[in-house]
């Protein structure tokens, strides 16, 4: 793998579990934007008591920054999917380096991932680039591919000039926050 220079990379911590502090690089790929730091520790608090054990999903992990840090707090299993080049080969240069073997990392759409999945997840990270405006599709296939159960979660995040009110009926918002121009959210499934 060819080494990216320091232009075109970036990098964003791990703020708690096992990697705390641990530095990830990602590349300056369009529509690639780590949730903030600020927003990963509230989420995590959220979360904290479900993790330990978890079977988790990323769909578009960019820089891995949800997926990894779920891991590092105690998810026993993390699929992560990034359908960009780039920014799956720093994937695979992080999980490396981080020698992150419950980490399975996939490229490819995040449909078809769905499409083609045989597992259940207690808890899903959702968060697909903004301008895409993926998230009636992705809300619908989560729950027509039934790889959520009564008791997942799901995490979704989402520019707060977006119109995300077409949910399946049986996700129930349970947290709620704003910061800045990005809403994040998380539902449990009943």
């Amino acid at each position: 793998m060819a080494k990216l220079n320091k232009s075109t990379r970036q990098s964003i911590r791990i703020i708690g579990g096992q990697w705390r502090g641990r530095r990830l690089s990602f590349p300056v790929v369009e529509g690639l934007r780590p949730t903030s730091d600020r927003i990963r520790e509230t989420v995590f608090n959220w979360l904290q008591p479900h993790l330990p054990g978890a079977v988790c999903l990323d769909l578009f992990s960019g820089s891995g920054a949800l997926g990894f840090e779920a891991a590092s707090r105690g998810a026993e299993k993390v699929d992560m999917i990034e359908l960009d080049l780039q920014a799956y080969k720093q994937l695979q240069a992080n999980k490396t380096m981080l020698a992150a073997e419950q980490c399975a990392l996939f490229r490819q759409p995040a449909q078809q991932f769905l499409n083609q999945s045989k597992s259940t997840y207690d808890i899903v990270f959702l968060d697909p680039p903004f301008e895409a405006n993926l998230w009636s599709e992705m809300t619908n296939l989560l729950t027509q591919r039934n790889v959520l159960h009564q008791d997942s979660l799901v995490y979704l995040e989402y520019s707060k000039y977006q119109n995300v009110d077409q949910l399946p009926d049986n996700w129930h918002l349970i947290k709620d926050k704003q910061a800045g121009d990005v809403r994040y959210c998380l539902f449990a499934i009943q």
